[in-house]
């Protein structure tokens, strides 16, 4: 069956005639080399990325990214929480600068792997310096009304939807979310964009999610270069991944391919205050 998939793939990365369009609402484009860029903003079956960011290097490189590419890629500028904690003043001093250029605040989040890593090697664990970044960055996101990029697994979840009841923001989205009925429930009341990988095809959590949640929330992604298992183990990650990921969602949902599509589309750039 894998195979197929694989066959699938490679025939619609370079379809002949009129593609379908899609939009991937969380890539780190600038962690790609400049060739697979170039092939992404050339493809016109691509009509947008959320290109997020992992740190101030990062960041710069994803404005200079959405500068070649400016009809495609939505720049999010932000610290992903899964990596040692570093000083933030000087960072966020340069994201109000560039506040003209960036779409959105993110990753930003809590450390849920590294935080379980360095708890099971019996290291010391400081979380009161991610909660306080996560509060900064959540903060600075209400100054300059942007819409925010999260990254939370399981309990962190909870954590940070307390952390949002304290903000006005725009527009929330989850990206990859791991987490509870009740959990999940609490995000759809609360209008929270929530979006979904390739692993949609082999993860039955991930496919439960995506049956039951609101229409008018749902994104989908493919947080690349992170590479997939399934049908995808071996292959480089890439945004014509999501064609089939749209085609087992609207099996999954009941629903026809063509208007999910149109409306996934809408969605996306809803949350990033695209007109399209």
């Amino acid at each position: 069956m894998w195979s197929r998939y694989r066959e699938q793939l490679t025939e619609t990365r370079q379809p002949k005639g009129a593609k379908p369009m899609l939009f991937d609402a969380h890539i780190h484009l600038e962690k790609y080399d400049d060739d697979e860029i170039a092939t992404m903003c050339a493809d016109p079956s691509l009509v947008g990325m959320i290109a997020v960011s992992m740190d101030h290097a990062s960041s710069r490189r994803t404005l200079a990214l959405k500068k070649r590419c400016p009809e495609k890629v939505y720049a999010a500028c932000g610290f992903h929480p899964e990596q040692p904690m570093t000083e933030q003043e000087a960072f966020m001093a340069w994201i109000e600068e560039k506040q003209q250029e960036i779409d959105a605040i993110g990753e930003i989040g809590l450390p849920y792997y590294l935080r379980r890593e360095r708890l099971a090697q019996g290291m010391d664990w400081n979380e009161d310096t991610y909660l306080s970044a996560l509060d900064q960055w959540l903060r600075l996101a209400e100054r300059l009304h942007k819409p925010v990029v999260l990254h939370g697994v399981r309990e962190d979840v909870r954590t940070i939807l307390s952390y949002l009841d304290c903000y006005s923001l725009p527009n929330v989205q989850f990206h990859w979310l791991k987490t509870d009925e009740n959990t999940l429930c609490q995000l759809a009341e609360r209008g929270i964009y929530v979006s979904f990988t390739p692993d949609l095809l082999y993860k039955e959590e991930t496919r439960k999610i995506a049956t039951a949640y609101p229409r008018h929330l749902i994104l989908l992604e493919t947080d690349g270069p992170w590479p997939h298992d399934g049908p995808w183990a071996g292959m480089r990650t890439h945004p014509r991944m999501l064609e089939r990921v749209l085609d087992e969602l609207a099996i999954l949902r009941g629903e026809e391919s063509e208007p999910l599509r149109r409306a996934l589309i809408e969605n996306a750039r809803r949350f990033i205050g695209s007109k399209g």
